[in-house]
């Protein structure tokens, strides 16, 4: 998929989008930043409440994307086609660091390949980590994301928000992401959805990788593989036929790999979708 952008038809809107981001720069105590949107998607940042992850107080937000009817955004890894989403905090106050969580994606049939993202509607949920928590913690958000159809166009988004940690209206919708974040297992794991199974076959053509996940009956399973780093292209993963009872395999080509790269003792994340459910699990290419 080619990136379209035709800047003389569309800067009227960039400006206008400029202008909102501009609006929004005062940083204001409020369960969400004003939208920055454009003719196809709009973006903004929520807050949540609070929680405690060892022994530490994490501030909850997230950055919600919204599309039209038909239009998708991308996952970490895109597939095929499109780019990720990239993130830019440095201009918040008092933050220490920001975890973006990527929930369960889904795959796009694009004709001549195949994406990897979300439609409609996507939440990124954020663990902030504050510097002094005495201090107010203002996050600034520079968000650069592609808003795709039948082509893409280049999307971006301004926000300011000040997290507080207090309950607010979005830490039901903020939960119920969350919980569609890949849980992080193992190889051979045992559960309602694991990755039971990986072995990594040679033959005339490239290498192949086997995949086996077991998943609650009745829902449709997928899977997707990354490299180590974001230069590996790797093929999405196809189901195929013979796998053991109760098991679903799929299986890719050791392809994709950056020039120069070997594949020997490069690190493989796996991610098994189920419905609303999702897990993560590394294998390790020895």
């Amino acid at each position: 998929m080619m990136i379209g952008f035709d800047c003389a038809r569309f800067m009227p809107f960039l400006a206008a989008s400029c202008l909102a981001g501009a609006a929004a720069a005062p940083a204001f105590a409020a369960d969400s930043s004003p939208w920055d949107q454009d003719l196809r998607s709009s973006a903004r940042l929520i807050a949540a409440s609070a929680v405690g992850e060892s022994g530490s107080r994490v501030l909850r937000a997230g950055v919600e994307i919204k599309l039209l009817p038909g239009w998708k955004t991308y996952w970490r890894y895109p597939g095929d086609s499109g780019v990720p989403p990239v993130f830019d905090f440095a201009a918040s106050e008092n933050v220490k660091s920001v975890t973006v969580l990527f929930p369960a994606p889904k795959r796009f049939d694009d004709g001549g390949g195949t994406s990897i993202g979300y439609s409609g509607e996507v939440i990124f949920p954020l663990h902030v980590v504050v510097q002094d928590a005495g201090k107010p913690v203002t996050l600034r958000m520079k968000l650069a994301y592609a808003a795709c159809e039948k082509l893409c166009v280049p999307a971006k988004a301004e926000a300011t928000l000040v997290l507080t940690g207090a309950k607010t209206a979005f830490d039901a919708a903020l939960a119920a992401v969350e919980a569609r974040v890949p849980k992080p297992g193992r190889i051979g794991d045992a559960g309602a959805l694991a990755i039971r199974a990986v072995t990594r076959q040679s033959g005339p053509g490239k290498p192949r990788i086997v995949v086996d996940l077991v998943a609650p009956a009745g829902v449709a399973v997928d899977l997707f593989a990354e490299g180590p780093t974001a230069d590996w292209a790797l093929p999405l993963p196809a189901p195929v036929a013979g796998a053991p009872a109760g098991l679903t395999r799929f299986v890719f080509e050791l392809d994709g790999l950056p020039p120069g790269a070997k594949p020997d003792g490069a690190t493989l994340r796996l991610t098994g979708v189920a419905g609303d459910q999702a897990v993560e699990a590394a294998f390790r290419l020895d």
